[in-house]
């Protein structure tokens, strides 16, 4: 057994403890917050996330992810002309709205995501500046990430006087209109920022904290399976190593379907495309359009019946318990991963992916030796399906050509271990990195 990253990481869930700074701000129960507790059952939170071209897709779809999770209504906002905006890395995404069509409504909660030139599209855009501003001057809670903080928030005036982080290599543009601290997660007052991707669902979560409760903030990012030590280098086990083979550039095929996780999907997506892997994105169904897990709407590059014409190096599933039914459903995706395995070329599987679909067409077999099964991992409440569950409390396994993770939280160990067995540990250590994963 080796072990593609040293550094030991505990391997069980735990209550979330959001690593907030605070300033301004009592972590008492206010009479106000312990209302809206109450409140809460009978009422949903309203939340407005705004996204633009160029926004980064993980910062995005992980806020609006979380925060559903949580029971508030999110509304999904382009400020963009039409509803469709092309994020980052060709992720597309479909909002909810027009930002012109929300500018009257009122909302607990506006959190901006982050991305180049994502946030300053955000900036630009006039209605969700006085929309904001607004916010601001009512004393409602208002949040940005990455670039935003100082993009956008900083921009507009929002942030002077406050204690705000974001992106490293935004802080000297924090500093001319905030007191720039390097924190994960900064709050002062009502303003809560953050500093990039691999930040975001600490972000996302200490929002819940804020708009509800830690009660609720736990109750939430139980199933996600947050890391217990943000920053610490990841581990991923790996059986039986072997090298995976590509001509120049990985080939990868990730399918998404109605009820793929979200977060699972833009997060592989996203971070194997920073690697410059050719990633297709493909529909197992009958519209490029899929409403994910979470509501969230992506846009795949083309359907599967036309992705099956070409040959990938990778074929991984994200998770979601619809979507991993629908993937177990399709003749055609099953047949290309069981040729895949047939042929001892890589595949994987997160969440409830690997216990939906490799554990009951035989892909946890050892094709070269029908002696013993694969090891692998699946989300907790789905582990009780492998028959084997021997490595099942790891968050990343990769056993010979397969590799399967846990869930939401575990989703960029599991694309970094990607990235690792294609171009090597420097280039995963470099984009975990960049992304604020690792320290």
């Amino acid at each position: 057994m080796a072990l593609l990253q040293l550094h030991h990481l505990t391997l069980h869930s735990r209550p979330f403890t959001p690593k907030l700074h605070h300033s301004r701000f009592s972590t008492r129960k206010s009479l106000r917050f312990s209302f809206s507790a109450c409140a809460s059952t009978t009422m949903a939170k309203q939340v407005l996330v705004p996204v633009a071209n160029g926004t980064e897709p993980m910062e995005a779809v992980i806020t609006i992810d979380v925060l559903r999770r949580s029971g508030a209504e999110v509304t999904v906002a382009s400020v963009e002309k039409e509803l469709r905006v092309d994020a980052c890395h060709g992720v597309k995404i479909v909002a909810d709205a027009l930002v012109g069509d929300c500018k009257d409504t009122g909302f607990d909660l506006i959190a901006l995501p982050g991305g180049m030139p994502g946030a300053t599209n955000l900036k630009d855009c006039a209605v969700l500046e006085s929309v904001v501003k607004k916010q601001a001057a009512d004393g409602r809670l208002y949040a940005a990430v990455c670039a935003s903080p100082a993009v956008a928030l900083g921009s507009w005036g929002l942030l002077k006087g406050l204690k705000a982080t974001c992106y490293p290599s935004f802080m000297e543009q924090l500093s001319s209109c905030a007191t720039a601290v390097e924190s994960i997660v900064q709050q002062d007052g009502k303003v809560v920022t953050s500093r990039g991707p691999g930040t975001t669902m600490e972000f996302s979560v200490a929002l819940v904290e804020q708009l509800y409760d830690k009660e609720k903030a736990d109750e939430v990012s139980g199933p996600l399976l947050l890391r217990p030590n943000h920053g610490d280098e990841y581990k991923v086990i790996e059986l039986n190593p072997m090298e995976w083979k590509c001509n120049n550039i990985p080939q990868i095929l990730v399918p998404i379907a109605d009820g793929s996780e979200e977060m699972e999907a833009v997060m592989i997506i996203d971070i194997l495309r920073r690697a410059k892997a050719n990633v297709v994105v493909a529909s197992v169904g009958d519209n490029l359009e899929i409403l994910a897990s979470r509501k969230v709407k992506l846009v795949a590059d083309m359907l599967l019946d036309e992705a099956a014409n070409l040959s990938y190096d990778l074929i991984v599933l994200p998770g979601g318990l619809g979507g991993a039914q629908a993937f177990a459903n399709s003749d055609k995706l099953v047949n290309m991963l069981k040729k895949q395995a047939e042929s001892n070329k890589p595949y994987g599987a997160i969440c409830a992916s690997p216990a939906l679909v490799l554990e009951p067409h035989g892909l946890l077999k050892l094709y070269s030796a029908m002696v013993q099964g694969k090891k692998a991992t699946a989300f907790p409440a789905m582990c009780n399906k492998l028959s084997d569950q021997s490595f099942i409390d790891n968050r990343v396994v990769v056993d010979g050509n397969l590799i399967t993770s846990r869930g939401p939280g575990t989703s960029m160990e599991f694309a970094l271990g990607i990235v690792e067995k294609f171009f090597g540990r420097p280039k995963a250590l470099e984009l975990a990195k960049a992304m604020l994963f690792v320290h």
